[in-house]
């Protein structure tokens, strides 16, 4: 039977000592975990072991010894080393061993029977898998600690094929928690052994963020609870908060703000991933909306914008005068009604000098608006975003007019055509079936039918001729208005983390694994090396589900058939 058993490289230049780590007997894999050095007491590693497999549920036992010969060996290490088996009764029992100033390793797995009888124990084929301990821990790839089927003392449910050796190094962090400087009797070698990868500013901030995430999630749950009132959900208020920008952005950023500074842990490195990601977005957010904030106050932008505002109305309202009178005369050639064109014509310009005279109204106050809205990007770039956008909808307000004037007008005259259609070919809209039904109709019907339709169809043109300009001129608005909140959402949404972590960290986002055979020679066990893959790998293989395991290009055929028959 050919085992399998995954070292990690952290321990390839450790002294030598007694391998520790779980056996899965169901996938015949040994998962080594740590290193124990000599000298050791036997009881206090056994001791060390049953807190390691308390603490982390996971069976954690002595699967062998490891023997780096970097001097000559000696016959007392061999024979000790020999004789462990017997205190550390584990069955396969390993012996890797890794040759002086060469790149040859061996590996055998014996069954003791016992002292008594060697000549009755049994060796099995071994291959040795090589994985980076520390990637393996931080890739997330293992199975969801709290699964329906998994019990609090099964360290082999629902964790099948190679999910079980990542799940395994999850679980076992305990055992890592000890490095070499610790004073300790018994001395491990893992990927932490020379220190634990700690900052005291981010130890700090761990120690303080309880405080801060409570205090703070007090501070938004009354906000929330105020913006909840009655008083809000009244028809003036409720109409205007949903359809101003800002409103629903100082709402999304309430709700961020709640999930980021919540006090209950993430369940799942999805939800771990998300708050990430928003919480980046958030500080990068007030980050830009700072510097937009030192920009406009450092050349005192506010007031150059307030001064050249009032000259920018006058100019686009006399641009929408000659652009009604373009209309109100035969624009492109075409002959309008005269008297319509007319009517709607001063309709219009009428509008243009109500808004003018609204925006002369309120000169006095521009600037100190605009400082109150340069103020508010110390609450994020989005929010002054969104600020922007409702200002725009603010000084247009005239244009949505003109828009909703010509669409409503043009509706009415194709609703009026279409009826009097139907009085032509004998038909009428049935309003209780919702259905055109056959109608009869008398002289004096079809007559005024017959003036009415032509009436409606003379003045068509103008009405049209008026909507489609409007509607152009709108659109112009809704593209601005656009583009302002597709960088809102950009910034909202954007996986800044996740990003960051792909281009330095690429196995905290990994997707597989894939092999690559380091050594096949005849004598000697099969090494591999284990490799954790990202996403943009083609081919690479989910570990949450059973399944084959996919091997780089160089890996014969030969060994992809030996691997899955091992399992």
């Amino acid at each position: 039977m050919v085992l399998k058993a995954f070292f990690p490289t952290c321990c390839a230049s450790a002294d030598s000592g007694l391998l520790v780590g779980r056996w899965v007997p169901e996938q015949s894999s040994a998962v080594v975990l740590a290193v124990v050095h000599f000298p050791f007491i036997p009881i206090q590693v056994k001791e060390l072991l049953a807190q390691v497999q308390q603490a982390s549920q996971v069976g954690v036992t002595v699967l062998g010894t490891w023997c780096h010969r970097r001097q000559e060996p000696e016959e007392s290490l061999g024979h000790f080393l020999e004789g462990l088996g017997a205190i550390f009764s584990h069955k396969p029992w390993f012996q890797l061993c890794r040759e002086r100033g060469s790149k040859s390793w061996s590996c055998k797995a014996t069954h003791w029977q016992g002292p008594a009888s060697p000549a009755a124990s049994g060796e099995d084929q071994v291959m040795l898998i090589f994985y980076d301990q520390r990637k393996v821990l931080l890739s997330q790839l293992h199975p969801p600690t709290a699964l329906p089927n998994r019990q609090a003392g099964d360290t082999t449910a629902s964790a099948g094929g190679l999910a079980a050796v990542f799940d395994t190094v999850a679980r076992s962090e305990a055992l890592f928690q000890s490095d070499r400087f610790d004073e300790g009797p018994v001395r491990l070698s893992h990927w932490q052994s020379e220190g634990m990868e700690a900052s005291i500013l981010v130890e700090l901030a761990k120690w303080a963020a309880g405080p801060v995430c409570l205090f703070l999630a007090c501070l938004l749950s009354l906000i929330s609870a105020a913006s909840a009132c009655r008083v809000f959900k009244l028809w003036p208020l409720s109409f205007i908060w949903s359809k101003l920008s800002t409103c629903e952005q100082l709402r999304h950023r309430l709700e961020q703000l709640t999930l980021i500074f919540s006090t209950q842990k993430a369940e799942s490195p999805a939800q771990l991933m998300r708050k990430a990601n928003m919480l980046v977005s958030v500080l990068l957010d007030v980050a830009l909306g700072l510097m937009l904030l030192s920009w406009l106050h450092r050349k005192d932008l506010i007031g150059q914008l307030a001064d050249a505002l009032i000259p920018v109305a006058d100019h686009v309202a006399e641009e929408l005068q000659h652009l009604l009178q373009w209309l109100m005369g035969a624009p492109a050639g075409l002959k309008m009604n005269r008297a319509l064109d007319q009517v709607l014509g001063r309709f219009f310009l009428y509008h243009i000098h109500l808004w003018i005279s609204y925006i002369h109204l309120m000169s006095p106050f521009i600037e100190r608006i605009l400082w109150h809205v340069g103020l508010s990007a110390c609450l994020g770039l989005t929010v002054a975003l969104s600020i922007l956008s409702d200002i725009i909808a603010l000084l247009t307000f005239h244009i949505y007019c003109f828009y909703v004037y010509g669409a409503r007008l043009y509706c009415l005259k194709i609703h009026g055509l279409s009826s009097l259609w139907r009085l032509f070919r004998g038909k009428k809209w049935n309003v209780l079936r919702q259905r055109v039904d056959s109608c009869s109709y008398d002289l004096d019907q079809l007559f005024i039918g017959t003036l009415l339709f032509t009436i409606l169809v003379f003045l068509l043109p103008t009405t049209a001729l008026y909507y489609l300009v409007f509607t152009l001129l709108r659109l112009l608005v809704v593209a601005v208005q656009g583009l302002i909140h597709l960088l809102v959402d950009l910034i909202n949404s954007l996986p800044l983390y996740s990003l960051g972590l792909r281009l330095c960290r690429p196995y905290r986002l990994a997707a597989g694994v894939k092999f690559r055979v380091l050594e096949h020679e005849t004598g000697r066990p099969l090494r591999l090396l284990m490799q954790v893959s990202g996403w943009p790998e083609g081919r690479s293989q989910m570990l949450r589900q059973p399944g084959p395991v996919w091997f780089s290009r160089e890996c014969p055929e030969s060994h992809l058939r030996r691997l899955q028959g091992a399992e």
